[in-house]
């Protein structure tokens, strides 16, 4: 349905047809008044000189059309008299009704033909009516179409790009803009567009010129301007948007949560409990807030004060999946197993089908060696998922340590297909290859990861394994080489750093082993926080209101933590457990204890509420993979010499 655009047709002078239009707009006409809808009297019977059956009008307008038409069947003078004083005496609008059809018998008492005179009256009145004819309302000059049609038109948007149709999004988007310039949606929607193709400079062009044309006024436009510059590196002038969008609308919490989760990613821990303190003061309550606050106190080991604010989240939103995954995190992390498990449940009833939910809760069974639930949670999460590539890469692995490498194989060779661009499906499977023996399949793999992208965190973890491997075999200088690349993109892995430490160790270099570790010291960021904000804050908190859908991952990845703090069990010259878990499975947020249901059934969960027979899951497994037909804007480099280029950058370590 195009809404922009009117489809030619005309007039038809039989009442039954039906004018085809696109576009709802507001006629300007100064020879005739459009009737509203509710301008449409009831038509009735009177008896004065004669019995007559008056055809339907629907204002003194068309009643006065109709007087004048040539019909030989005419109200008389007295009626149209009675007609009229009584319009001036009751000026309310009065409901259109339909009319029951005059019968034959009535036709024949009147003399005249009634369906003739009504035909030829609504043809007359449809010749004035400018809704009847779309090409003229194209043509008029001055009209606006209604708002309604920049609602159709945004969500035809929205469904265009859901469906990965840019072109055709973009183009409808236009068009919204040049007729409503001043609603800032189509600017937020089109500018987002253009950034999932990373077309940078054509969104912040956008945004631009709708903060223009919005006179500074739309906070929303502010403020995915700064999450654009931020994305991208611009720290400073992501600060000053984040700002203009708080000018704007004091209100606005996103805002106020994105600024403070840029200045967390900085180390600015003091600035960005300021900043979230005054999202809750301007903008009430918010889950989301109070889960990143819940996620700083838990940082710092402050637990009671993090279970409080959890508990603020959840009342906020109780359907949020992610508060009560981040609180079960949390007593995961403090071995509170038995409540980390009450929160999954809680967890997967809020958001059945959520791909986190069953991913952690898959995790966290794995890790305290319930291998079989942890296996079904996982196939029940791609069975509900079936194009997420996470769950078989966490299936893969759990399968390899507790089955056999060639099952593992098939589902690390099913998730590849799914996604072919998922670098941590490429790193698991590269390295399961490498603990098998085959160091080149190991290698191809690894390689196949970097050609997807060599910049990201992903990037720096499968260079390090990467190295780990050579460093086996004997390579050596490949080895080195390798960790100073992983360390030129993530310099803040301690694993890394205390891994090429131990090989400078082995080799007998202990003034060199030294010098990295002390390199490890005096570059790492140091986060300083305290406990002088808890005063007085929480006397502001505000029971929750509002709800943000998006999950924020906050905790620290553990490839960045120090095993005597963080993950004791972490062996540094091995990467066994970095790649099994995908960043997907970050931290989230939770709920009261006191709230949760006793006896969950997982399996009458499964029968009633996701329609599951839960001695079927391998059917799933089994079926044959659908692999994305999403067209990556990104280039992938598939030279061998720029391959190469990865493993030797510049670097002064």
């Amino acid at each position: 349905m195009n809404l922009f655009t009117s489809s030619s047709s005309s007039s038809s002078s039989s009442s039954s047809s039906k004018p085809n239009f696109t576009l709802f707009t507001a006629s300007q006409n100064s020879n005739s008044k459009a009737p509203s809808k509710h301008l449409f009297k009831v038509p009735y019977k009177t008896h004065h000189h004669h019995s007559l059956s008056i055809p339907q009008c629907s204002s003194h307008q068309t009643t006065q059309a109709l007087v004048e038409s040539p019909s030989d069947a005419r109200p008389t003078k007295d009626f149209d008299a009675g007609v009229e004083e009584e319009e001036d005496e009751d000026d309310a609008l009065v409901v259109r009704r339909p009319v029951k059809e005059v019968s034959d018998d009535d036709s024949g008492e009147l003399g005249v033909n009634s369906s003739a005179v009504i035909d030829a009256s609504l043809n007359e009145f449809a010749k004035k009516m400018p809704i009847f004819e779309p090409e003229r309302m194209e043509s008029t000059a001055g009209e606006k179409p209604l708002k309604v049609n920049l609602d159709l038109a945004l969500y035809k948007a929205k469904i265009l790009t859901r469906n990965f149709r840019y072109e055709e999004a973009q183009e409808t988007l236009e068009k919204c803009i040049n007729c409503w310039p001043e609603d800032g949606r189509a600017y937020v929607a089109l500018g987002k567009i253009l950034s999932k193709q990373s077309r940078t400079v054509e969104a912040r062009a956008v945004y631009a010129k709708g903060c223009q044309a919005t006179q500074g006024e739309n906070p929303y436009i502010w403020q995915c301007w700064a999450v654009l510059e931020n994305k991208i590196g611009n720290i400073g002038k992501a600060r000053e948007l984040f700002d203009a969008a708080t000018v704007a609308d004091k209100k606005h919490i996103a805002a106020w949560h994105g600024w403070a989760v840029l200045e967390l990613k900085q180390g600015n821990i003091k600035k960005a409990r300021h900043l979230l303190a005054k999202g809750l003061k301007f903008g009430g309550g918010n889950e989301y807030v109070y889960q990143t606050l819940a996620l700083l106190e838990a940082r710092a080991t402050r637990y009671e004060q993090a279970r409080n604010l959890f508990r603020q989240a959840t009342k906020c939103n109780p359907k949020s999946c992610a508060s009560w995954l981040s609180w079960a995190q949390m007593e995961m992390q403090q071995e509170n197993n038995f409540a980390a498990r009450k929160l999954f449940e809680k967890a997967v009833q809020a958001s059945p089908k959520n791909r986190f939910a069953w991913h952690v809760w898959g995790v966290f069974e794995a890790n305290i060696d319930n291998i079989d639930k942890a296996r079904k949670l996982l196939k029940i999460g791609h069975a509900l998922n079936p194009r997420d590539p996470v769950l078989l890469q966490s299936l893969g692995l759990l399968e390899y340590k507790y089955s056999t490498a060639n099952v593992a194989r098939s589902l690390f060779r099913k998730a590849s297909v799914i996604d072919p661009r998922h670098q941590p499906v490429w790193i698991a499977w590269g390295w399961m290859e490498w603990k098998e023996g085959n160091i080149s399949t190991a290698r191809e793999y690894y390689q196949q990861a970097l050609a997807i992208n060599s910049t990201t965190e992903s990037a720096a973890r499968c260079l390090q394994a990467w190295g780990v491997l050579e460093q086996r075999v004997g390579n050596l200088s490949a080895a080195r080489r390798l960790f100073r690349s992983s360390l030129n993109i993530n310099s803040q892995s301690y694993v890394t750093w205390m891994t090429w430490a131990q090989l400078e160790d082995d080799q007998g270099n202990s003034v060199r082993a030294e010098e990295i570790r002390n390199l490890y010291f005096q570059q790492r960021t140091e986060v300083v926080d305290d406990a002088s904000w808890v005063m007085g804050f929480l006397d502001i908190i505000d029971p929750a209101l509002d709800s943000i859908k998006r999950l924020f991952n906050l905790e620290q990845n553990s490839y960045n933590k120090e095993p005597s703090r963080y993950n004791p069990g972490v062996n540094e010259n091995a990467i066994d457990d970095e790649e099994s878990v995908s960043p997907s499975s970050g931290s989230y947020a939770g709920n009261d204890l006191e709230s949760v249901v006793n006896g969950f059934d997982l399996d009458k969960f499964m029968r009633e509420v996701l329609s599951l027979d839960p001695e079927k899951l391998d059917v799933f497994l089994e079926a044959p993979p659908s692999p994305r037909t999403i067209k990556s804007t990104r280039r992938v480099f598939r030279s061998g010499n720029k391959k190469a280029a990865t493993l030797l950058p510049q670097t002064n370590i």
